[in-house]
């Protein structure tokens, strides 16, 4: 069974551009260990108004991005993306986990 999981992580203002830009060449090895942990949708959308991003993740199982920190890759990602977002000394973004609502089903 899937399950959707949202988040919510701080841009710098300025670089929404280049936030996309390194998102649209995504590294193809990180893309897989995404892909392989189980995560089969995920999509991140902007608030250009306060730099706010919003991820949605459909996962199967109980993975999800937030549990791959500890892979290589992702902490090379992690560091990459530190210089244009909000981050935790560990440079991970500093990500809060959002409540479902509702669901029109």
């Amino acid at each position: 069974m899937n399950r959707t999981i949202a988040f919510r992580m701080k841009l710098i203002q300025g670089f929404e551009e280049e936030y996309e830009r390194r998102h649209n060449e995504i590294w193809p090895e990180l893309a897989q260990l995404l892909k392989d942990s189980g995560i089969v949708d995920y999509q991140i959308f902007l608030d250009q108004e306060s730099s706010t991003l919003f991820a949605i993740q459909v996962v199967k199982g109980d993975a999800s991005s937030q549990d791959l920190g500890n892979t290589e890759i992702v902490q090379r990602w992690w560091k990459y993306m530190a210089d244009i977002m909000e981050t935790n000394p560990d440079y991970s973004p500093t990500s809060v986990e959002l409540q479902k609502v509702f669901t029109l089903k």
